[in-house]
């Protein structure tokens, strides 16, 4: 350890929610000049450590120790003051605001000369090769390996880093040591150099777990799915989309990739009859659907499903438990006024075993439930009522590795079944092992739409930063 002094120690650390806790005398220890990995399952209480080192919340028992000193946090603004940031899972910026503004928001002495401040930032962004205007929430390989110096850099200067990802092969390439949590226990720590991605998911599920992505033949059995000449203009005026053409064929899997903000979301919505479309044709089976409402599009016969990438706003009610989230889907078909729970709660029990879905209830407020078992929950809905066209967005970002794979698994028994799936990922391991073929968005337009075992990681990257595939097959 090149800085063998601890710079936050917690022991004991205990944080309870009503009858569930969700830490239990958790030790955990982190140097300066390293960057420990934490690691485990959705709900194993990361999130909920995390947040009482950074003061969202305070802990029922236990203490926390910086730089060998017992402290109190309070409020985020106490572990500002003690030197303790926290970039969170879901963005917390402000949208009206500047660059510079969101930098310093929050920050001693924010109000100085808007001059100064430049210059501050400048120096932030020089001194760790940031380039503020890029992408942050998706990223190519290329940037990601960008972001990976910059953490690079702040261990050698000293910084303590606690880094929290599913995604094993990052764990293993940044990381100094791993510490994992199982059922809000810490169950150990590890150095990485001498674990491996099988160990770590053992030790994080308690079990063995088969890390392979399978990916059987695809049916392409005829086209599903054609979309021609599609354009959507966002309520900015913005073309979102411009002159996109695929098609999908029944039991394959086509994958989308591309940087935030390129397009998927209204790609997904103008499908799926959710988002107005500026021009061209969105055809199933030879039915158009174009200017079609979604209650419209299942009056046609079509079959379709949408897992959208906001599971508890446009996918569930978060206050509605399972039943009640059941009954969403059909409650309009069903008979004279009074509505009949018990089809509901049939498919919420099988679900529930079916899935492993963990919840106290069928009747517990979904908003309660861990990420995992939240997209278990509307993705098991939504297979459940036989689609013809499945198309997910992002449906396993923020889950471990085991709830992944369950994901991955259910993905392609329907493939299997002759279904037409669009996955949008922004993993593109998994894109590159679970889809058939992949199209690439790079600010609204298609960059290329590749065999996805004829293409490497690196030349996805390209084609999301806007290169042709003819460049990106010759540069990468």
């Amino acid at each position: 350890m090149p800085n063998a002094h601890p710079a936050i120690e917690l022991k004991g650390l205990t944080k309870g929610f009503g009858s569930i806790v969700a830490n239990q005398d958790i030790d955990l220890t982190v140097f300066n000049g390293e960057i420990l990995a934490l690691l485990g399952e959705n709900g194993s209480g990361k999130t909920t450590l995390m947040n009482m080192l950074s003061g969202l919340y305070r802990p029922d028992a236990g203490e926390i120790y910086v730089s060998g000193r017992p402290v109190s946090i309070h409020s985020p603004h106490d572990a500002i003051a003690l030197g303790i940031g926290m970039i969170h899972q879901h963005f917390k910026l402000v949208d009206v605001l500047s660059v510079q503004e969101n930098i310093v928001l929050g920050t001693v002495g924010h109000f100085a000369g808007k001059r100064k401040l430049s210059r501050e930032i400048r120096e932030l962004c020089e001194r760790f090769g940031l380039m503020i205007d890029e992408p942050t929430a998706v990223l190519t390989p290329q940037e990601i390996g960008r972001l990976f110096d910059i953490l690079r850099k702040m261990r050698e200067q000293g910084c303590a880093i606690i880094i929290i990802t599913h995604k094993l092969n990052e764990v293993l390439e940044i990381s100094d040591r791993v510490t994992i949590l199982r059922k809000g226990r810490c169950i150990g720590t590890v150095e990485t150099r001498s674990t491996t991605a099988r160990e770590l998911t053992e030790r994080m599920v308690g079990a063995s777990v088969d890390l392979s992505i399978h990916r059987p033949e695809p049916l392409r059995s005829g086209p599903m799915l054609d979309v021609h000449h599609l354009t959507v203009v966002n309520s900015d005026g913005v073309r979102a989309l411009d002159d996109v053409n695929f098609s999908i064929a029944s039991g394959e899997i086509l994958g989308v990739a591309g940087v935030a903000g390129s397009g998927q979301k209204e790609l997904c919505e103008a499908i799926a009859g959710l988002q107005p479309i500026a021009g061209g044709a969105i055809l199933c089976e030879h039915t158009s659907l174009e200017g079609l409402s979604p209650r419209e599009i299942i009056r046609r016969g079509i079959s379709m499903s949408f897992i959208p990438e906001d599971r508890l706003g446009m996918g569930l009610v978060a206050s509605m438990g399972m039943v009640d989230n059941m009954l969403l889907k059909d409650y309009q078909n069903q008979p004279g006024m009074l509505i009949r729970r018990e089809g509901a709660r049939n498919l919420a029990n099988s679900l529930v075993k079916q899935l492993n879905i963990s919840t106290p209830s069928i009747y517990t407020a979904v908003r309660k439930l861990s990420g995992g078992n939240v997209q278990k929950v509307l993705l098991g809905r939504e297979i459940a009522s036989n689609p013809r066209i499945l198309i997910t967005a992002y449906p396993v970002r923020g889950l471990d590795i085991n709830s992944s794979m369950t994901i991955y698994r259910m993905l392609n028994d329907q493939k299997q079944k002759g279904v037409a799936v669009l996955y949008i990922g922004e993993d593109l391991d998994v894109l590159l092992e679970l889809c058939d073929r992949i199209l690439v968005l790079c600010g609204g337009r298609v960059t290329g739409i590749v065999d996805a075992a004829g293409v490497t990681k690196e030349q996805l990257g390209l084609l999301m930063a806007g290169q042709t595939a003819e460049e990106a097959m010759r540069n990468g």
